[in-house]
């Protein structure tokens, strides 16, 4: 398949894509821009913890998921490695049948390292926890910016 320059939601979808490929979590992108990836999970059994409210591993792991969307928005397909990820729990993010709101955002991308900022909102409009991520970018640049060839997301075309 040959290479092509993508809009960045669409690109960011396709990055997304490749994620779900590899991952168990589902989230759906609701918005991208550059520098800003909005997203949302349906909870569903899995994500939660024996107190059956959401995990705080899978806010980790969408911490992780978002700031790399998030670099991904910036136009790099490959979004480097983590080297830090922390998250402060603010208030419940949820119960089996609801929804967690997230909104991921690259702070700044530089040749070297990137930093991303992602916030988390539950049903009642609480924020329910904040998360920054690290991601280490450097063998990530190359390449033309929003351009890959590999599959677009499910349901996309390729006129812009």
């Amino acid at each position: 398949m040959a290479a092509r320059k993508l809009v960045p939601t669409k690109f960011v979808r396709a990055v997304f894509g490749d994620f779900l490929r590899e991952s168990g979590l589902e989230p759906t992108i609701t918005n991208a821009v550059p520098g800003k990836v909005d997203f949302e999970l349906d909870i569903k059994k899995q994500h939660t913890n024996r107190l059956k409210i959401l995990h705080g591993g899978t806010i980790a792991s969408m911490v992780d998921l978002g700031g790399s969307l998030a670099v991904a928005s910036q136009g790099l397909f490959a979004t480097g490695v983590s080297t830090d990820l922390n998250v402060t729990y603010l208030s419940n993010g949820g119960a089996v049948g609801q929804t967690i709101k997230a909104s991921a955002i690259c702070d700044r991308i530089g040749k070297t390292l990137a930093y991303t900022t992602v916030t988390f909102t539950n049903e009642k409009g609480e924020l329910a926890a904040r998360g920054s991520h690290t991601k280490f970018v450097a063998k990530a640049w190359g390449g033309e910016p929003y351009t890959t060839d590999k599959p677009l997301f499910e349901g996309d075309t390729e006129d812009n």
